[in-house]
């Protein structure tokens, strides 16, 4: 698990700071000694690690939240496939990395740079490169779900934030941010189910009972989206609901 996750982090979070990239040059050869072949696992480990990439970091930031709401407010507003979901995952990546940002910084600048310029070994900037995800992580997952997996686990209670290990911390916050995900989509649903409602009683009392109520509420709900600026509602709301 930490060889994944620092692989990952050595990899993604130079990106932040102007770090010149080395090149890689591959060659294929019968190791002569048995640290040749090590090496050359180590290798096909990383790139295999490059595949598992973006679906791990994803689970350790804000997209799992901020994309399931985006469906929902889809979903409640009955656009079918407007906005595209490509666009949707778009606009979700770049908030991600909006809000993750500074996190982003901080692991850099305390884990991998110092790494890379060898002033610290693997262990200590692995420590020090995940602390501020772990922080982020702790603090918008509830203490319920993460009591969830120390019983699955049958392990004892953590005292302190270093006491608590990723591979239950991550399983925990994704269920922690489905969960408010699901209740920002809930709220995001009512003005539009009232919409709904309104358009249908409406058209009941004039007899017109085959038109289907979707195709006159759809443009009221467009307009009374944009009347509202619901996208810089929404947005900033979002944003600010992160610890």
């Amino acid at each position: 698990m930490r060889v994944l996750i620092f692989s990952i982090l050595l990899l993604v979070l130079p990106a932040v700071g102007a770090v010149d990239v080395p090149t890689v040059n591959l060659s294929l050869s019968a190791p002569n000694e048995p640290k040749d072949l090590v090496t050359t696992l180590n290798i096909v480990i990383v790139l295999t690690l490059l595949v598992l990439a973006p679906s791990l970091i994803l689970v350790m930031t804000s997209f799992v939240r901020l994309i399931v709401v985006f469906s929902f407010l889809r979903q409640a507003m009955g656009t079918q496939q407007t906005p595209p979901t490509q666009l949707l995952i778009s606009l979700a990546l770049i908030l991600t990395l909006f809000i993750m940002e500074p996190i982003g910084k901080e692991a850099y600048e305390k884990g991998i740079k110092p790494y890379m310029d060898k002033k610290i070994g693997y262990e200590v900037a692995f420590d020090e490169a995940v602390k501020p995800f772990k922080r982020f992580m702790l603090r918008n997952t509830r203490e319920a779900d993460l009591a969830l997996f120390y019983r699955i686990r049958h392990l004892p209670n953590p005292q302190t934030e270093e006491d608590v290990t990723l591979p239950i911390l991550l399983p925990a916050f994704m269920i922690s941010e489905l969960k408010t995900a699901f209740e920002i989509g809930f709220l995001i649903f009512l003005p539009f189910l009232v919409i709904d409602m309104v358009v249908s009683s409406v058209l009941m009392s004039m007899g017109m009972m085959m038109l289907p109520p979707v195709m006159i509420s759809l443009p009221f709900k467009i307009l009374i989206f944009v009347l509202v600026d619901g996208w810089n509602l929404l947005i900033g709301n979002l944003v600010e609901s992160f610890k």
